[in-house]
């Protein structure tokens, strides 16, 4: 009788064993799932997924002086449920400026820039060949604190992007145009296209390395600037709550006379999954 009882115990012990295991090791994946699809969401700009990015950005070499502009953009992205179909999407960029002396004469300044502010309007499940999208308007707001920092005028404009993500890896492309439409007389108006074609690609380990460029064309001038990002960015657990750093460098392919020659990049982005 005891050697059955015992067999029993060691028998009850080992499915409480094994059943523990099985637990942890669904926990485990279970948790592993939510972080790959954390990563995914992170390459989207049009996910359902709360965010705040702080972005710092060091441009060099700048005017005679060669001198330093630093630009720290608050982007705050927040998804809103409109019904079962579709999602409006709204990213505020808000930059936070110190910029060196140019050259003699020139003081320093710092302040705030204009607010850039987006409003897509997207479908929450992709189309049949796998495309995500989302269209809507840009909106310019004149919050800079000095000239030196801003435009000082209103503007508007329609913007549009598509991706698609396939086996780690999210291609695509942003577009806005704003024109001026009020605001400072006295400052030129704003005619200006942005174009971000993207590619990136997101390793089992939640590390993504991006290439992109940030273009802008100023009709007004018949100016292009183009800055060629590099980056590698990790998603990471901080006190449990999920994380993204991203280190980067750009070089200017084209500029306007005086522009930047080459700059870096260092953001921390706060995620609120739902």
């Amino acid at each position: 009788m005891k050697t059955k009882l015992k067999l029993l115990a060691l028998a009850c012990g080992l499915a409480f064993t094994t059943t523990s295991t099985l637990f942890a090791q669904d926990a485990a994946a279970d948790a592993k799932a939510a972080e790959a699809e954390l990563a995914k969401k992170l390459a989207n700009p049009v996910a359902s997924l709360i965010s705040v990015p702080i972005q710092n950005n060091w441009d060099f070499g700048i005017g005679p002086a060669n001198a330093m502009r630093y630009t720290a953009n608050i982007q705050p992205v927040i998804p809103f449920t409109l019904n079962t179909n579709w999602n409006l999407i709204t990213r505020t960029i808000i930059p936070v400026i110190y910029a060196e002396s140019t050259g003699p004469g020139v003081s320093d300044k710092a302040g705030l820039g204009d607010i850039v502010q987006s409003f897509w309007l997207s479908p929450k499940a992709p189309t049949d060949s796998g495309w995500i999208w989302g269209a809507g308007t840009v909106l310019l707001w004149p919050s800079s604190t000095d000239d030196a920092l801003g435009v000082g005028k209103l503007g508007a404009g329609p913007t549009a992007l598509a991706l698609k993500q396939v086996n780690g890896w999210t291609y695509g492309a942003l577009f806005n145009h704003i024109w001026s439409y009020a605001g400072q007389g006295s400052n030129p108006d704003v005619n200006a296209t942005f174009l971000q074609p993207f590619v990136s690609f997101t390793t089992k380990s939640f590390t993504t390395y991006g290439l992109n460029t940030e273009s802008t064309y100023d009709w007004s001038h018949s100016q292009w600037t183009v800055p060629l990002n590099a980056s590698v960015s990790q998603l990471v657990k901080l006190g449990g709550k999920p994380v993204q750093f991203q280190i980067g460098a750009r070089y200017y392919a084209e500029k306007p006379d005086g522009g930047p020659e080459w700059g870096l990049r260092f953001t921390v982005t706060f995620l609120f999954p739902k």
